[in-house]
């Protein structure tokens, strides 16, 4: 059995409960500067960087003459500030069913882990340090879509991750993800193995229309595609 070398992980919805609360901050943040969107237009962008998703939705609900730079830059910051106070603060967040014991498992089998994400380092960061898998070594890296050119769908934050932790070649990688983004993400890096989680934001039947190897419910389902018993 071939085993990865290195699996990419996303955070909201994939390893990190409560997926709903960042299409919920998208939303204020945008109603704040009086832009009122749809909870499921907020959905759909679930993935890809914070910035451009918030273009995308003024672009939808808002007059063309409206939208500035400046204004994105401005929602993104509320949308930070909100969300990096949710992750520190709320007593709601807490880490997917199993996330810990899967990230160990890899790890005892020398297969690298890194997390990937459609935030910035400040939340991510946040997340990082209340979940604690930095300090417990579970993780080996973390990539955030404002450290790269492109996020996703692009495989920009992927190939970095590989260049983290010395990895060369994409078909020893394995993607892991919640949205038709991080789907799209995996197969443009060339991974390997696609794997979506349908208990996030995408439910299962959205997931299948997107590329991916398999799908899973639970991370602890992870091991035994790679051939291997927890």
């Amino acid at each position: 059995m071939l085993f990865p070398k290195l699996v990419v992980f996303d955070l909201a919805g994939t390893t990190v409960d409560g997926a709903d609360q960042v299409p919920h901050f998208l939303q204020k943040a945008l109603a704040d500067y009086g832009v009122e969107i749809p909870f499921a237009d907020a959905n759909e962008r679930m993935g890809i960087p914070k910035p451009v998703a918030i273009r995308e939705l003024l672009e939808m609900h808002a007059a063309a003459a409206l939208i500035s730079d400046d204004l994105i830059d401005r929602i993104h910051r509320r949308f930070v500030q909100d969300m990096t106070d949710y992750y520190q603060n709320s007593p709601d967040v807490k880490e997917k069913e199993g996330t810990s014991e899967t990230f160990a498992f890899l790890k005892k089998h020398n297969i690298c882990v890194a997390v990937d994400t459609g935030f910035d380092r400040q939340i991510t960061d946040a997340i990082l340090e209340r979940l604690c898998w930095r300090s417990r070594h579970l993780i080996d890296t973390s990539v955030t879509s404002d450290e790269v050119e492109n996020g996703r769908p692009h495989p920009d934050m992927i190939f970095r991750a590989m260049q983290l932790t010395g990895i060369s070649d994409a078909a020893a990688v394995a993607k892991v993800g919640d949205t038709a983004s991080d789907m799209q993400q995996g197969r443009s890096a060339g991974c390997r193995w696609v794997i979506g989680v349908t208990t996030g934001a995408y439910t299962e039947e959205e997931l299948q229309k997107e590329p991916h190897t398999h799908l899973i419910q639970k991370l602890a389902e992870l091991p035994a595609i790679f051939g291997l018993a927890f």
